[in-house]
């Protein structure tokens, strides 16, 4: 199935019906007054996550969505029936913003997860409501209210604990193909990912975790160059970013110049762990290098070949074990912020 990270689309909500006119006639039942009904709501336009969705592909074919339009009130004070909401089910990571005021409305995170992005007209007042010691036969009723109408620009951020980062060409595809069951393209040329992948890396006692590869980032990306910013949002959703360089490349540069390019997109993007994969070893003479690698110290450094499988347990193992210092952080951050703000007493 193709990939889609970005749709525009038009909704409106639906219309509320109309407040009814009536007054009440029955045969014993002299004078028997107003009795119209109010109309019924109209119908949101709704976005609800599905966790068995990676694409936002459907909506590119639907670029007109309108909810449907509450029913006008009726006698003996019956309420119009409300419109039926229209609910676009979207993959975890959707990110709703109004194109025209670029107003964030909201993101999906989890299943089952709902974001009204358009509300219904309110239904109007049917004409009992009107009555009153001067005015015992009303004769207004208050119409429906119009159902908010907007162009949204829906935006996928990939959710994945292990992000690869890599210029292209670095051996992401082929590291994400040797660790999960994902295929994605894989060729002896630049630019040969176009579209994020996904794989599930599973490890002994049932451990596992899902690794995305991102397409190959270039210099200036940061500024649009290339794939550009198309693809740098998704790393924003990784809990570790796992930097890919070749070993048969300039190491430091290149992975200084992968920082400076995250660094310009978003600097707390490097406040994530991180790990440096230095690739195809296989191309080495005994898979060792000849000179140690500079970079920051408290990045580990794992020398590994997709190709031959050397080093992977490792990375995956060094990979869990910087999940789980990350997960520990994120509790310890939630239970500091969430505090006990209990009133002291004295004892």
């Amino acid at each position: 199935m193709k990939f889609a990270d970005y749709a525009k689309i038009y909704v409106t909500a639906g219309k509320g019906g109309d407040g009814m006119v009536h007054f009440r006639r029955e045969k014993f039942v002299p004078k028997g007054g107003p009795d119209g009904g109010d109309g019924g709501r109209g119908g949101d336009v709704i976005l609800r996550g599905n966790s068995q969705l990676n694409t936002l592909l459907d909506l590119r074919y639907r670029k007109f969505i309108k909810a449907g339009h509450g029913q006008n009130g009726a006698g003996s004070r019956r309420k119009g029936k409300d419109g039926k909401d229209e609910v676009l089910e979207v993959p975890l990571g959707t990110v709703a913003f109004d194109a025209d005021s670029k107003e964030r409305l909201g993101e999906i995170v989890e299943d089952g997860e709902e974001i009204v992005i358009a509300k219904g007209g309110k239904g109007g007042l049917g004409n009992w409501h009107f009555k009153s010691s001067t005015n015992q036969t009303p004769q207004q009723a208050r119409p429906g209210g119009d159902g908010e109408e907007r162009t949204l620009e829906l935006e996928l951020k990939l959710m994945a604990d292990v992000g690869l980062v890599g210029f292209p060409n670095a051996g992401k595809s082929t590291l994400l193909s040797a660790v999960s069951a994902a295929r994605p393209k894989v060729g002896d040329y630049p630019f040969t990912t176009l579209e994020p992948n996904l794989g599930v890396v599973t490890m002994g006692d049932y451990r596992s975790f899902v690794m995305a590869d991102i397409p190959g980032i270039i210099e200036e990306a940061h500024k649009g160059k290339g794939l550009g910013l198309q693809f740098l949002r998704h790393i924003e959703r990784n809990r570790v970013l796992l930097f890919t360089v070749a070993a048969d490349s300039e190491i430091e540069q290149e992975y200084q110049a992968l920082i400076h390019e995250l660094r310009e997109y978003r600097s707390d993007l490097l406040d994530k762990p991180r790990i440096l994969a230095v690739t195809k070893m296989d191309l080495v003479p005994g898979y060792e290098l000849d000179r140690k690698i500079e970079i920051d110290r408290d990045v580990p450094i794992v020398h590994i070949s997709a190709a031959t499988g050397h080093n992977i347990d490792l990375l995956k193992e060094t990979i869990w074990k910087l999940l789980q210092e990350s997960a520990s952080d994120e509790h310890e951050s939630q239970e500091t912020s969430s505090g006990d703000h209990r009133p002291q007493t004295d004892r």
